[in-house]
């Protein structure tokens, strides 16, 4: 892999970096710095990129500069109790055009994710999910993608790849390897009934703030079903994340997005995890990056305590439930290592769609299946796979 599309931090941030207390993580991690070579990539498990690129980023173009902030946060952060093994590789400058950015995106995300390392994107402006989205193209196998954010962000297939767009891109461009997308937190009034009507018949997701706000822990299962999580900070309050034009006074909380974040890194399957529309012309006190940085801390303290029970290895190492329901039954399996479950769809082995028959859920999903009602997501999974 040819990393010509990286650039180095500078030296003065190196140096800050370099002058933070022992066990932070400053000094504990590897940075790719204009006074060092590149990491060494060999049994690292995730790694930071910036992308200074706004130009699609609607009403907020100056998104994508100044991400030496977030950094300056992360690196003054204490480790967790746990190993870290985490390169900074520095950012993708802004290409000749936008399209050379989503190109130099594509083909690092590409090589992390076949090396079994995560990338932490640090954004820029969200449209940068498409380009991560096709990163998974030579994996040759459907991904399902969670993004947090008020609005569906589907706008119209007659429109520019923006931030506001991207999602009619994935759904329409070929390769279509999309199989499930799941929205956490929209806000009813920011989305037409047009665009939730054509989410439902896509047999797609879509979870309202307040229905999340009242119970963070719905959104586990949902992130443990991802491969990539799309962040957009105007998912959180204004008041919480200042440092985006496009922030209002209702989302998600500082305390929220954290556990948002943590859930994803706890998640067997997510292998790509980004933060997009950071936009520092506005950031107060460094509010917005602190709490970044937060997100990117949580989020890798979740990687590191994932249970590695999905998908299924032994199968000693889970207890199956059996629910007779209408006219068929349903597989719960329940991970004695970590507690949690999925539900079964069977399927017939040639079935390309095999790697998403086993859906995660919650244990309230079985004691509905035992009151004789179905699963809403068991539902749209089998229509999508049937």
């Amino acid at each position: 892999m040819n990393f010509e599309y990286l650039k180095p931090i500078d030296e003065t941030l190196f140096a800050f970096a370099n002058a933070q207390p022992n066990q932070s993580f400053g000094k504990s991690i590897e940075i790719y710095s204009s006074l060092e070579h590149f990491p060494d990539l060999e049994n690292k498990k995730i790694a930071l990129i910036g992308v200074e690129e706004g130009r699609a980023a609607v009403n907020n173009h100056e998104t994508g500069s100044c991400l030496d902030e977030v950094r300056k946060e992360l690196y003054k952060l204490y480790l967790g109790n746990w190993p870290i093994s985490v390169a900074d590789l520095g950012n993708i400058q802004q290409g000749n055009t936008i399209e050379d950015t989503y190109f130099a995106l594509k083909e690092i995300v590409t090589y992390l994710v076949k090396n079994n390392i995560i990338p932490v994107i640090i954004g820029g402006g969200q449209d940068l999910t498409y380009a991560n989205y096709r990163a998974y193209d030579v994996l040759e196998q459907t991904v399902n993608m969670v993004a947090v954010d008020n609005k569906f962000d589907l706008g119209t297939i007659e429109e520019e790849l923006s931030s506001q767009s991207y999602l009619s891109k994935i759904v329409m461009n070929e390769p279509n390897n999309l199989f499930n997308f799941s929205n956490i937190g929209y806000q009813t009034y920011f989305n037409s009934q047009d665009e939730i009507d054509l989410l439902d018949s896509l047999f797609f997701e879509a979870y309202r703030l307040g229905e999340v706000s009242n119970s963070i822990q719905t959104v586990e299962p949902i992130l443990r079903d991802a491969d990539i999580v799309s962040i957009d900070l105007s998912a959180l309050k204004n008041i919480e994340a200042p440092a985006n034009r496009n922030a209002t006074p209702n989302g998600f909380t500082g305390a929220e997005i954290c556990a948002i974040s943590r859930y994803a890194g706890i998640s067997d399957k997510v292998t790509s995890f980004g933060i997009y529309e950071y936009n520092p012309v506005l950031d107060i006190k460094n509010q917005t990056a602190q709490l970044i940085s937060q997100m990117i801390w949580y989020f890798i303290e979740g990687v590191n305590f994932r249970a590695n029970d999905y998908p299924f290895g032994l199968k000693n190492n889970y207890q199956k439930y059996i629910v007779p329901i209408e006219d068929q039954t349903l597989n719960f399996y329940k991970s004695n290592k970590s507690g949690r479950w999925w539900m079964e769809i069977s399927l017939n082995e040639n079935n390309k769609f095999k790697r998403h028959a086993l859906i995660p859920c919650m244990y309230q999903d079985y004691l509905s299946a035992s009151n004789q009602e179905i699963p809403d997501r068991w539902i749209k999974t089998l229509k999508k796979l049937v």
